[in-house]
């Protein structure tokens, strides 16, 4: 990671991957979804904002967990929804 990125982003020290490659929260519900993001915080993998349900962002609003990674093969980052910044890995 860059040298000078937000406090969230620095503080993530080993990543939670995808278990499978789905959003949980549209299973439940029999929706689809675009792309997917796994939180950092707690490992969920849930739908991008670019997806009809936005369940990843919800997540972190509602959970107060700040940091997912892209789920998306052979994307390798980090976004951070407090401060609106990304980071490579």
């Amino acid at each position: 990671m860059e040298d000078e990125v937000c406090k969230h982003l620095a503080a993530i020290k080993t990543l939670k991957h995808a278990k499978d490659y789905v959003c949980e929260e549209c299973i439940k519900t029999h929706s689809t979804w675009m792309h997917l993001r796994t939180c950092q915080t707690c490992g969920v993998t849930l739908c991008c904002d670019s997806s009809p349900n936005q369940h990843a962002s919800k997540h972190a609003a509602e959970a107060g967990h700040p940091v997912v990674i892209s789920a998306e093969p052979g994307e390798r980052w980090l976004w951070c929804y407090v401060d609106e910044e990304m980071a490579e890995y």
